[in-house]
C-alpha cells in the first residue's frame, strides 16, 4: 500500500523523515510517495484531502479536525522558536494596523498568532515564507512576519525586530508555542497509524544519533546552507515535543485552540 506523505523542505522537517523516507526503516508492506512542500501549500493539499499524511500548520489543523488525526510525534513546538514581526524602518507597535504586513501564508500558525495578537490588521499580504525579505525590500509591504530560518538570519539581511510573536505567547501563557504537526486522516487503519508514530520516533532518533548521515539529504532542500545556522534551526524546532507531545505539548493546543475561539477566528 502506497501512502502519500507531505512534509516541509525545511530543514526540521528533513532531519526527521530522513531515515523514515530513505529506506534506513521498514513499514511493515507500506511505502510512501513523498511530496515536499512548503507548509502553506501542504495545508492546501491538505483541505483538498491529498495527502494522508502530512505536516500542517497547527492553525490549519484546528480547521481540519474533523478530516486529520493529530500523531504525537513529528511536531514543531518549543520555547524560543515563534514567528517574528520584523521591519526595515521603525514602526511603531501600536500603529502596526496602519501598515502593509506580509504574511506566510493564510493558513500558517504565524498568521493566527498575529491575528490574535492584533485582531484590527487588515492590510495583509500572504506570500510564501521565503519570500518575506523580498517583498519587504521591493516596497510591496512595510513589515512582515518570519518563521523557520529567517528567524536567524534577518539581522543580517537588514531587518530589525519589531516583536517576537512566540516570546510573546510565551509570556502569556506559560507554555511552548505551537507551530506545526503531523497528521493522518482519519479513515487509515488504526494499527497504521500507531505504527507511524513509532516510526517518526524511531526517525527523529536515529537522524540525532547519526547527525551526518542526513546532512545532504537536508541541503539537497535548506534555504539557508550555513552549517551553523543549519544545526541551529534543528536544534531549535526538534526536540522533546517533536519525539513526544506529552501533556504539556497538548495543554499548547489547546490553549491555541481556545483563544482562536475566544477570539472568532476559528468556530
Amino acid at each position: 500500500m502506497k501512502l502519500t506523505l507531505g512534509y516541509s523542505p525545511c530543514p526540521n522537517d528533513t532531519f526527521m523523515f530522513h531515515a523514515l523516507t530513505k529506506g534506513l526503516l521498514s513499514f511493515s508492506g507500506h511505502e510512501f510517495s513523498v511530496k515536499i512542500h512548503d507548509v502553506e501549500t501542504l495545508n492546501a493539499m491538505a483541505f483538498k484531502s491529498c495527502l494522508d499524511i502530512t505536516k500542517l500548520s497547527f492553525y490549519a489543523y484546528l480547521k481540519l479536525k474533523g478530516q486529520y488525526k493529530l500523531l504525537e510525534s513529528g511536531a514543531a513546538l518549543g520555547f524560543g522558536c515563534g514567528p517574528m514581526l520584523i521591519s526595515r524602518e521603525d514602526i511603531p507597535l501600536n500603529r502596526v494596523s496602519e501598515y502593509r504586513i506580509a504574511l506566510p501564508g493564510e493558513w500558517t500558525t504565524a498568521h493566527l498568532l498575529f491575528q490574535i495578537w492584533k485582531p484590527e490588521a487588515k492590510n495583509k499580504l500572504f506570500v510564501p515564507y521565503d519570500q518575506i525579505f523580498d517583498v519587504i525590500k521591493q516596497g510591496k509591504a512595510d513589515c512582515g512576519v518570519i518563521i523557520h530560518e529567517s528567524r536567524f538570519t534577518y539581522k543580517e539581511a537588514g531587518f530589525r525586530a519589531m516583536i517576537d510573536l512566540g516570546e510573546w505567547w510565551e509570556k502569556k501563557t506559560g507554555l511552548p508555542i505551537p507551530l506545526g504537526c503531523i497528521a493522518v486522516k482519519k479513515n487509515l487503519d488504526k494499527d497504521i497509524t500507531k505504527e507511524l508514530t513509532n516510526l517518526i520516533k524511531a526517525s527523529i532518533a536515529h537522524a540525532q544519533n547519526n547527525p551526518d548521515e542526513s546532512l545532504p539529504y537536508i541541503r539537497n532542500y535548506a534555504q539557508e546552507m550555513d552549517p551553523e545556522i543549519l544545526k541551529t534551526h534543528i536544534k531549535t524546532f526538534v526536540n522533546e515535543f517533536s519525539i513526544d507531545l506529552g501533556g504539556i505539548g497538548r495543554d499548547a493546543i489547546d490553549m491555541l485552540e481556545e483563544l482562536a475561539l475566544k477570539a472568532g477566528i476559528i468556530i
